[in-house]
């Protein structure tokens, strides 16, 4: 599995519109917990579906689309954080320790 570098407001805008399930994955470059979290994330990925969009957000580069991140799919923001997207809503927001593949698995099947 691979991320899709989340970079653009536009992106958000495509990821509402999907049908089914995408992830964001938020994380600061400069936060050592938020390296632990994504590290022990990807360990476990290979148990999600194939064709799962996973996006990835620098938050250290952008900032603002954190925010619009927040508005749009109504969290609070968190780093690092992980948000289960399905058709458009938001139904898990995790962070810090509590990311898990997991519990976004039994979510998807």
């Amino acid at each position: 599995m691979t991320w899709t570098a989340l970079d653009s407001a536009d992106q958000l805008n495509d990821i509402k519109q999907q049908p089914g399930y995408s992830i964001i994955f938020k994380h600061s470059t400069r936060c050592s917990i938020s390296m632990m979290a994504k590290r022990r994330f990807e360990l476990d990925w290979d148990q999600l579906p194939e064709n799962l969009p996973l996006y990835f957000l620098d938050l250290i580069k952008h900032r603002d689309i954190s925010g619009k991140i927040a508005e749009d799919f109504q969290v609070h923001h968190e780093s690092p954080q992980l948000l289960l997207i399905k058709d458009g809503e938001c139904i898990l927001d995790q962070s810090h320790g509590g990311i898990s593949v997991e519990e976004a698995l039994v979510m998807v099947q």
